[in-house]
């Protein structure tokens, strides 16, 4: 009985920005759990890709998630012509690191629409229609930043505290109609988006200091929290925000 509260079987999970990385694990483990996965990208032929790295039965449905009409016409058009999106997860991100002094005004814009406005747009469109069927899961994917700073990065962490306060907000709206919302903030992983921190010997020497388990995060243990959020095993959890970081928030 225990171990069916995570089962995912007969629920589709939208997971933005999933052609790689984090959001590629995410959609490979909900998979697994019994979700039909539909894959999100800007990049069509990388889309494909990673749509055939999965297997069959996978969707892809590419749109810009900063836009708005385009998100709303992708998700209205696939919701009336494939079915009911049961579980989104807004993983769609992006970094640039610069001292804060010299950090160019048009990175800053890019940063807040990919990584804020997306998940307002995405988690809109989905949540209008989870409303309708008194149902849903929302995961928004925040950060270590969202609790933390470092040097250079100020405008992400600003963006990765919006996450996690705008989760809270669609908690407070949508919960009443039988969504929860909740964020999955990871640490420092191996991915494509840290590929210049896990090349650099002193960087990877400082995290495995500072971080309590002593080492990088590999993307597979994402998973287990992202099922748990995508399931009924979370079904009165809301609003909050879980960090799988190997500890690092926890100590000095």
């Amino acid at each position: 009985m225990s171990l069916s509260l995570f089962d995912l079987t007969g629920r589709r999970a939208l997971i933005t920005g999933s052609s790689q990385g984090i959001g590629h694990a995410l959609a490979r483990g909900l998979r697994d759990a019994g979700a039909e996965i539909v894959l999100n990208g800007r990049d069509e032929k990388k889309l494909a890709d990673a749509a055939d790295a999965l297997g069959e039965g996978v969707h892809r449905l590419p749109f810009d998630a900063t836009d708005h009409d385009a998100v709303r016409a992708a998700v209205d058009g696939f919701e009336a012509e494939t079915g009911a999106i049961d579980i989104l997860v807004n993983n769609a991100g992006m970094q640039h690191r610069t001292p804060l002094e010299d950090f160019p005004a048009d990175a800053f814009e890019r940063l807040m629409q990919t990584n804020i406005a997306s998940v307002f747009h995405v988690g809109q469109a989905c949540a209008r229609h989870m409303i309708s069927r008194g149902k849903g899961k929302i995961v928004n994917i925040a950060s270590v930043q969202t609790a933390l700073a470092r040097p250079g990065i100020a405008p992400y962490t600003m963006t990765k505290g919006a996450v996690a306060n705008l989760t809270k907000g669609m908690a407070t709206d949508w919960a009443k109609y039988g969504l929860q919302c909740n964020g999955l903030a990871p640490g420092y992983f191996d991915t494509p988006l840290n590929a210049a921190l896990v090349a650099d010997p002193e960087f990877s020497a400082w995290l495995e200091k500072r971080t309590p388990a002593g080492r990088w995060g590999n993307v597979e243990e994402l998973v287990g929290t992202c099922i748990f959020l995508s399931s009924d095993a979370s079904s009165f959890v809301n609003g909050t925000t879980v960090f799988v970081d190997g500890g690092i928030t926890a100590s000095l």
